[in-house]
């Protein structure tokens, strides 16, 4: 039965290959997004490949609901340009009697749950932190790469979260020279040490309060626009437009127009267009907050 399925999935996310190679879009929206995306930047997809694992399934009543990864892979040209952006959702197909009735992404599904630290009242505060000068000189280079070496993968040597983004970039940061401080204070610092982690560390809304207020330590100040990053840099996003931020990226790359490539973990990606238009999660409501790293060069 679970070769079955696989086969099934592999026809499903095949079959959305091929329908956006012939234009017909309408029945794989996750390619038909990113065309459209790409098309408001004048880029274009040029070839798209995509596979499926599955990770779990379970019976419902006479339904089976199986736990899939799809793998999509586009290669973009944009002006004489060319890079490879690269996403993994995580997905949920509902097959009833063998046939295929839903198919969803649930990558983003647990971005509004009461996970610990995911409550204002847990924020930094303004005046949280050491109170020696702790300096740091920001290598740019070394986040980008071990953002791209991990990009869909989790380093053994953190702690990962089902919701891993914030993480995951401040893995980056730190392998960039950031220091940890602020042990053992939850509220305070950023940091992660065994099975304990400040929640700057590790949420999202938290790590966008903690930045523009460091003293000290890694912290960022706020830019206008996108296109004033630079790899290495952080996008926060807050999908809902209520004012918590659920979601942090790290710029690794720039596009034929200036504009950034970011990575991320929760929805694995690899140089994806900044602005997340293209993502289940995106809302019209959607607002950001463009943070540049600063360190004492």
């Amino acid at each position: 039965m679970r070769e079955q399925l696989q086969n099934l999935l592999e026809q499903r996310v095949q079959q959305c290959v091929s329908q956006a190679r012939s234009q017909l879009l309408y029945e794989c929206p996750v390619i038909e997004r990113k065309k459209e995306c790409c098309a408001r930047r004048n880029a274009e997809i040029v070839k798209t490949t995509a596979q499926g694992q599955i990770t779990g399934q379970r019976e419902v009543e006479e339904a089976t609901e199986v736990f899939y990864t799809a793998h999509f892979q586009y290669l973009v040209k944009q002006k004489s340009e060319f890079f490879l952006e690269e996403t993994v959702e995580r997905r949920k197909a509902e097959f009833y009697k063998g046939i295929l009735v839903d198919d969803e992404d649930i990558s983003f599904q647990h971005l509004n749950s009461k996970e610990i630290g995911q409550t204002e009242e847990e924020a930094p505060r303004e005046s949280d932190g050491p109170e020696e000068r702790v300096g740091f000189q920001y290598n740019r280079l070394k986040a980008v790469q071990y953002a791209e070496r991990w990009w869909n993968d989790h380093n053994p040597a953190y702690k990962s979260f089902e919701v891993d983004c914030t993480n995951y970039i401040s893995q980056c940061l730190n392998t960039g020279g950031a220091p940890m401080i602020g042990y053992p204070g939850r509220t305070k610092g950023w940091w992660m040490r065994s099975n304990n982690w400040s929640y700057s560390w590790s949420v999202a809304n938290s790590l966008r309060l903690y930045l523009p207020r460091a003293k000290t330590g890694v912290r960022a100040k706020e830019v206008s626009e996108a296109g004033q990053l630079l790899p290495g840099d952080v996008i926060c996003y807050d999908f809902q437009g209520d004012g918590r931020f659920d979601h942090t990226t790290i710029v690794t790359a720039k596009d034929a127009n200036g504009m950034p490539l970011v990575n991320a973990h929760t929805a694995n990606s690899r140089r994806r267009y900044w602005a997340y238009e293209d993502s289940t999660a995106y809302t019209p409501n959607i607002k950001y907050r463009f943070l540049t790293v600063v360190d004492d060069q």
